[in-house]
């Protein structure tokens, strides 16, 4: 019987080690969460949450200023990526980390006024990065986050 002591603390241990881990995503490179594919706020918060350092600020400010700019917008994680859109219209916006920067990308960005500044290779696509000291020009951002909300989405 003592022998199956050892054997129960070693389940128990492991048991709360994968509660641990499911409750602090991992980070992926670049300091990017590792979060569970699902629709709403919620799995956004959790990966803005999860940011480390500098871009968990990033993240809170761009949510923030989405949310404002485009009220009812729906949210989603995805790719381990917080994605914003239209309910039906698809997506116009995403966030990923990367280990200098944020980037933010408007999947219909080439039709935004000015162009955001960072090309891609998929032709519509435009990014804005934002490293960490960077000013962020809210106006500018907000201004490309509603033109992006009225063009059509990207269905994924």
């Amino acid at each position: 019987m003592a022998s199956k002591a050892p054997e129960r603390s070693a389940k128990v241990a492991k048991k709360t080690t994968i509660k641990r881990v499911a409750e602090e995503p991992a980070l992926l490179a670049g300091g990017n969460p590792q979060i569970a594919k699902a629709d709403g706020d919620a799995p956004v918060q959790a990966y803005i949450a999860a940011l480390p350092g500098w871009k968990g600020d990033v993240g809170r400010r761009l949510d923030a200023l989405i949310a404002r700019t485009v009220p009812g917008v729906h949210k989603a994680v995805k790719w381990n990526s917080p994605l914003y859109g239209i309910e039906g219209g698809g997506w116009f916006l995403g966030i990923h980390t990367f280990t200098n920067y944020v980037k933010v990308a408007f999947f219909r960005g080439t039709s935004l006024r000015p162009v955001p500044p960072g090309e891609s290779k998929s032709k519509d696509t435009r990014y804005l990065n934002i490293r960490e000291d960077d000013q962020l020009d809210e106006a500018q951002l907000a201004a490309w986050v509603k033109q992006a909300s009225q063009l059509p989405g990207e269905r994924m």
